[in-house]
């Protein structure tokens, strides 16, 4: 899951790696899917998946055996003899074909993040032993990136983005007219998929891959919004599962004040574990100084325009882009170092920190919306509704005064022009083998509370590994739950019942991107650098 725009997670401001790209031999084998084509005509019949059938094809690093595929899928599910649309996969191929298991299929959250870059990292972010024995595959979901991406009007997203903090009536209704029309300039710039993008249909989709694949039960890697893709297919086909694994997860059973409820405590409390990390750690450049009443300084200073940074001309930073700062550097605690250097500079009005928020985001192409907007009914009655939660949530998190990524999912759907095709539920999972559910103790972007609570729902097929520490995506925060992961995928071993990773602290700017690692690559802030979850 992802807030600078506020449609854009912010991203960290030095990457090991640019965001992924896709190599000639994938162009070429993907042709249109990759400039998005138009959703095809209703077919004579409904289609068939049979096998996938798939071409050899290059990453982009130049690393790892890849073949490419499409897959056809109808567009509505209620009505499979109707129009379709091609899905774009890929798979990294096992390294040790005597010795493979079967497929891995992955995603990497969002909504928006694409599978297929996802796949096409693997030699660089999975560890040797899953690339030996699985087949790595990845997809791009349906009206995203390859596979029919939604297109929107770029100038209405941008109008939508600067109402999505409505401070009165007037400015809550020019919100929802921002909304519809954006909402509406999405479905005739891509089509009918927009009234289809909901997580039902995605799994869908996805049984549609295994049965491509040729596999009677798949094993599942989700991470942020992948973890509600898995957790529904759980649901929905619990003997087509060998092995799932749902790294920081998503909770459906939210109605919209605990989703706004949840995120904000967890920003609160990961900005308080920040906090109280740089009043230990004698190289933060906040050592010595109260984190939390800087930030209370700054966000009063930002509410009444006193923020102002140098520059030609000068800019005022808003609430929002503080909010927003915030949150895209609890994602990851590598970033730690830079993030009180960037809040130092940012309180003296240096002209690095104007740099800095800058480069934080851009406006993304747009799938997000017409997600979560199907996945969660957040329709609220009026703005004096909105303005109760918002004085309810600053009681809640008296620093960082509510979620910009809940707040804008919950703004961003007002007035929304699709139904809530998949509403929210409490998960009935019921005959799958052991699922290992593993979440950060202080996670930004899916909190605690919601790995916890899904684990809760799945029951008796669920094992709950909790990573002590910081961070949005167990398996490249902590050594720890990577072996674990690793461990439960290849063997269907899990850790006992109610197992602790220890919480792991960057020690000195210069190891800010290795120790946790393990020497792999994390690709979730590129991947999701053009998405707002991480996703969860």
């Amino acid at each position: 899951m992802s807030s600078h725009p506020p449609l854009a997670r912010p991203v960290a401001r030095h990457r090991r790696r640019g965001r992924l790209a896709v190599g000639t031999l994938v162009t070429a084998l993907f042709g249109q899917l990759l400039t998005g084509t138009a959703v095809a005509a209703p077919t004579a019949g409904a289609p068939s998946p049979g096998r996938i059938a798939w071409e050899p094809c290059e990453s982009p690093s130049g690393q790892g055996t890849f073949e490419c595929a499409t897959l056809t899928v109808p567009v509505n599910w209620k009505k499979p003899r109707g129009a379709t649309i091609d899905l774009a996969l890929n798979r990294h191929v096992a390294t040790n074909p005597a010795r493979r298991i079967g497929s891995l299929l992955i995603n990497p959250g969002g909504p928006g993040g694409s599978g297929v870059d996802f796949a096409f990292s693997a030699p660089e972010s999975f560890s040797p032993a899953l690339l030996e024995r699985f087949d790595i595959v990845g997809f791009d979901p349906r009206g995203v990136a390859r596979s029919n991406p939604v297109r929107c009007d770029g100038d209405l997203v941008t109008a939508q983005s600067e109402l999505l903090y409505p401070d009165s009536a007037a400015a809550f209704t020019s919100l929802r007219r921002a909304n519809r029309a954006l909402g509406k300039s999405c479905r005739a710039l891509t089509g009918p998929l927009v009234d289809h993008m909901d997580t039902g249909s995605v799994i869908r989709d996805m049984d549609a891959i295994r049965a491509g694949l040729g596999e009677k039960r798949i094993s599942y890697y989700g991470v942020s919004y992948g973890t509600g893709i898995g957790q529904q297919y759980a649901e929905r086909y619990p003997h087509r599962v060998r092995a799932m694994t749902l790294d920081s997860n998503m909770d459906h059973s939210l109605g919209r004040w605990d989703y706004q409820r949840t995120e904000t405590v967890a920003m609160e409390e990961s900005y308080g574990q920040f906090a109280d990390w740089c009043a230990r750690t004698s190289t933060c450049a906040l050592h010595g100084r109260d984190a939390r009443a800087l930030f209370d300084s700054l966000y009063r200073r930002a509410a009444a325009g006193e923020l102002v940074l140098p520059g030609d001309p000068p800019h005022a930073v808003t609430t929002q882009e503080l909010q927003g700062a915030a949150f895209g550097d609890m994602y990851d605690p590598a970033s730690w170092f830079e993030f009180a250097q960037y809040l130092a500079d940012l309180d003296a009005g240096a002209p690095s920190s104007a740099e800095s928020l800058g480069r934080r985001g851009e406006p993304t192409q747009f799938p997000y919306l017409p997600v979560t907007c199907q996945d969660y009914d957040f329709d609220v009655a009026s703005y004096n509704t909105l303005a109760r939660y918002e004085r309810k949530l600053a009681r809640l998190a008296p620093v960082t005064r509510l979620s910009s990524l809940a707040w804008t999912d919950l703004t961003g759907c007002q007035n929304w022009p699709t139904e809530v095709a998949n509403p929210p539920h409490r998960l009935r999972v019921d005959g799958t083998p052991t699922i290992l559910v593993t979440n950060s103790r202080y996670d930004v972007a899916t909190p605690y509370s919601w790995g916890s609570n899904a684990a809760r729902q799945i029951g008796r097929e669920a094992v709950l590994l909790t990573y002590d520490g910081v961070g949005h995506g167990d398996y490249w925060l902590s050594p720890c739950a990577r072996k674990a992961i690793d461990t439960y995928l290849l063997t269907l071993k899990t850790p006992r019942k109610n197992t602790h990773c220890p919480a792991i602290w960057p020690a000195a700017p210069s190891a800010q991107r290795q120790s946790p690692s393990g020497g792999l690559t994390n690709p979730l802030p590129d991947l999701l650098s053009t998405g707002r979850l991480g996703q969860p």
